[in-house]
């Protein structure tokens, strides 16, 4: 799953999402765009909740990825 922040997230915000993927047990990667930041999650053998994490302050959208290679996809990308 690729989280999407909003261009305007604080650091906090987006620490706090990094927090709740790590707390469930998978690794965070912190994606930082020239006008958002995105956070790829990785360790996670089925699909996740995105309710779960579009509630969350400071984020736009949580996006599936079902591809091998997620973090090297043009959805991690810009």
């Amino acid at each position: 799953m690729l989280i999407v922040m909003h261009s305007d997230a604080t650091d906090a915000e987006i620490r706090s999402v990094m927090d709740r993927i790590e707390s469930l047990g998978y690794r965070a990667h912190p994606i930082p765009g020239s006008l958002r930041t995105a956070i790829g999650i990785t360790g996670n053998k089925g699909s996740l909740e995105r309710e779960e994490f579009e509630v969350m302050p400071g984020v736009d959208e949580a996006v599936p990825v079902t591809k091998p290679y997620k973090l090297v996809s043009r959805e991690a990308r810009d």
